[in-house]
Formats: structure tokens, C-alpha cells, sequence
């Protein structure tokens, strides 16, 4: 078994070399070279403490946009229209509370100050992008991931109300959709994507579908909602998802 340590240059192995954990290399930094260079070739930072950590398991889960499971209970809570949702309003809000919102099975936090800046850094570039779940003008919801050509790769999401980490999925789905993404990148399993629609596909699968989506032109530094409501986006999701048993 192999880890290799990367140079100074924003270059990575092959990601078929990862350990059986997927693990591929140490060291390097989070400049926006290093990580543009990463995402595109399948690789994520995922880490505590220094050195850095890049990742390729090998097996991936992603969803793709139509098979995105909507489920019977959050369609009726969208179609209440409780909610508000924004794209790209308050990215640095988002990534603060998926940084200090305690999980379950978790002690800590694996998004560092050195991780925020960089992924602000993204942000102003127009390559990382937030959705905002609001209520009664409070922050109560949300994700953040980076966009690169068709291909988004989630990073982290956080709720501080009931299903509204699942509200600003389901928006950002509908929004993929309309722009013909390939996929959500989800990076890790677990049982809750599972649910929400996610895939586990072999690491040479999804490599090959990740050139496709990445060689896509799509660049929109600011993203924007383009439902009239939340009870819009469920009625569209309703419409266009493909159906499974």
C-alpha cells in the first residue's frame, strides 16, 4: 500500500492508486489550483489535523438529479410552502453552521478555519455555490458544494429545523435538472443519502462520467432560485422524476 505525498506543484496521482479506504495522498494545501485540480480528477480533501488528506474511495455515491427520491412526507411539507430557499445568498452563513453544528456520531468537525477560507476563496470565483433555507427570516437550513462544468460535488449540509437540509436538496436538484447536471457527487456513504436517492457506483465508473460532466461549459458565478416557490419546485420534481419501486 502506497500514499503518496504530493509535490508543490496542484498535480495528483493516478486515483486508482487509493488504499482500499480510498485514501491517495498527503500534504499539499487548499489553494484553488490544488483544489480545482482535485475535484476534476475525483479527489477530495477530507481531514482534522495537518497534513491534508486527498480521497478517492472506491466506491462512490451520487445522485443522479431524476433518480433524486422524493419522498411522500417531504412533498407535502414542500407543497406548504413553509420555507423560503435562496441560492448563493449567504455562503459564508451556510458554511459557518455545517462547521459548528455538532452531528450525531460526531465530536468534532472536519471543516476547519483553513478549509472556510479556502472554500470562501471558491465562492467569490464563482465555483462554490450555497443553498439557504429560511425561516421566519432565520437561517435554518442549507448545503454548500463546488461547481465544476456539469458535475456538483456536495460538501457539507446542516438543519436546524425539521427536513430542512432535505428542502435545500431538493431545490438544488431541481436546479440541476433545469441546467442538465450529471450528478451530485456525494463523496461518503450513508444511510441518509442512501434514502434520498444516492448511488454507489465503482471508482472507474464514476471517473469516466466526471471527465464527461467536468469538460462541460457551464459557468454562472451567482446562482439564483428559479421557482416562484418551494410548493413549485415539488410540483416540478413530481413531474420530472423517474419513478422506482
Amino acid at each position: 500500500m502506497t500514499i503518496f505525498l504530493l509535490p508543490e506543484a496542484p498535480v495528483f496521482p493516478n486515483p486508482e492508486l487509493a488504499d482500499p479506504n480510498g485514501l491517495l495522498a498527503i500534504g499539499g494545501d487548499l489553494s484553488t489550483e490544488r483544489l480545482i485540480s482535485a475535484y476534476k480528477s475525483g479527489i477530495f480533501p477530507w481531514y482534522n489535523d495537518l497534513p491534508i488528506l486527498w480521497w478517492c474511495p472506491p466506491k462512490r455515491p451520487i445522485i443522479f438529479p431524476r433518480l433524486f427520491r422524493l419522498s411522500r412526507s417531504l412533498y407535502q411539507i414542500m407543497k406548504k410552502d413553509v420555507f423560503k430557499v435562496t441560492f448563493d445568498e449567504d455562503f459564508y452563513g451556510v458554511i459557518e453552521k455545517c462547521a459548528s453544528i455538532k452531528r450525531k456520531d460526531s465530536n468534532g468537525t472536519w471543516i476547519t478555519a483553513e478549509m472556510k477560507e479556502a472554500y470562501i476563496k471558491l465562492y467569490s470565483l464563482g465555483f462554490a455555490h450555497s443553498v439557504e433555507v429560511w425561516k421566519d427570516d432565520k437561517l435554518v437550513g442549507g448545503l454548500y458544494g463546488v461547481s465544476i462544468g456539469k458535475a456538483f460535488f456536495g460538501e457539507s449540509m446542516f438543519s436546524l429545523f425539521s427536513n430542512a437540509s432535505k428542502v435545500a436538496l431538493a431545490c438544488l436538484v431541481e436546479f440541476i435538472i433545469k441546467n442538465s447536471f450529471y450528478f451530485i457527487d456525494c463523496q461518503i456513504t450513508n444511510e441518509h443519502l442512501l434514502k434520498m436517492g444516492a448511488v454507489e457506483i465503482p471508482r472507474n465508473v464514476f471517473l469516466k462520467i466526471l471527465n464527461e460532466a467536468t469538460s462541460k461549459n457551464f459557468i454562472i458565478k451567482k446562482w439564483s432560485c428559479e421557482s416562484l416557490s418551494i410548493k413549485e419546485t415539488a410540483y416540478f420534481l413530481k413531474e420530472k422524476l423517474i419513478k422506482r419501486s
